[in-house]
């Protein structure tokens, strides 16, 4: 079966590296507002609170925006955290907050949202033993962090980038002249890596079973046609160890039509490039 590589943390000087690149673009040449108003130290405690129920993601970055010491974890990416709950408290100068607020957020809330909405998927797939996978449309620069969260959130990881996996879809057979044609260069290659194919009909399924390779993908087919594909590729010799995934118009409102189709998982491009920023706030209490 195809399992790719799961993002369940984040190396340490990739979150450092992304902060700093961050905190440049909001601050190119330093936060005038604050540094207008503030010309001495100024001490204060904020606080991150939650404004919904939500699923967790982005609060293990929190201490590598400031000294450790300055930062109070009340939870951990992954936890479930009620409607005004106090997330956090940080110590230290106002200013130094003030500039780096927006951005905490930003991170915050995006991938809050990614992990709260995978939740929603996974609490109907998991009991049937299917796996919510993302997708790699993701926002160019946060790719590691939106995926990060998905796992945060129950999900899944698919192919991190196009290095790691093998994906043959309508254009590259297109390219290729044929099913058959595209998998035997592809083979040739030798890259060692899972080899999964993009199909939208019986036909097009038993041409690549002949081949031989390890995934499915069906796409944009519905319930009816998910079984008769599923029951197809189950009926070749190795059919059982072959992945099969359904991926194009499946959402919150009929996801249930699919997860006892016999697939092993259901790629959602949604996870990542539709969902909404959990809401979380900032506010200071004078120390």
């Amino acid at each position: 079966m195809i399992e790719y590589e799961q993002i369940r943390t984040l190396p340490e000087d990739y979150i450092l590296r992304k902060i700093d690149e961050f905190l440049q673009e909001d601050t190119p040449d330093g936060d005038k507002t604050t540094e207008g108003i503030y010309v001495s130290s100024h001490k204060v405690r904020a606080i991150i609170q939650a404004e919904d129920d939500l699923v967790l993601a982005g609060a293990n970055c929190l201490p590598y925006f400031f000294y450790s010491d300055f930062v109070k974890k009340n939870f951990n990416d992954g936890d479930f955290v009620q409607n005004g709950a106090i997330i956090a408290v940080i110590e230290t100068d106002a200013a130094e907050i003030l500039t780096k607020e927006r951005t905490i957020l930003n991170l915050m809330q995006r991938l809050s949202g990614i992990a709260t909405f995978t939740s929603k998927y996974s609490e109907i797939a998991t009991p049937h033993n299917v796996k919510i996978l993302d997708t790699r449309k993701t926002t160019p620069g946060l790719r590691l962090f939106e995926k990060y969260a998905v796992t945060m959130g129950g999900g899944f990881n698919h192919r991190l980038d196009l290095s790691s996996g093998i994906l043959i879809k309508d254009n590259h057979i297109q390219a290729a002249g044929s099913i058959t044609n595209a998998l035997k260069t592809i083979k040739s290659k030798n890259f060692g890596l899972p080899i999964e194919l993009e199909v939208e009909n019986d036909d097009q399924i038993k041409e690549a079973l002949e081949c031989c390779l390890d995934g499915f993908l069906l796409d944009n087919m519905n319930r009816e046609r998910t079984i008769s594909a599923v029951k197809l590729i189950r009926s070749y010799p190795n059919g059982n160890e072959i992945f099969i995934e359904s991926s194009g118009g499946i959402n919150l409102t009929n996801l249930s039509d699919y997860v006892d189709t016999g697939i092993n998982a259901i790629s959602i491009g949604a996870l990542t490039h539709s969902v909404m920023g959990a809401n979380i706030h900032m506010e200071f209490e004078g120390i």
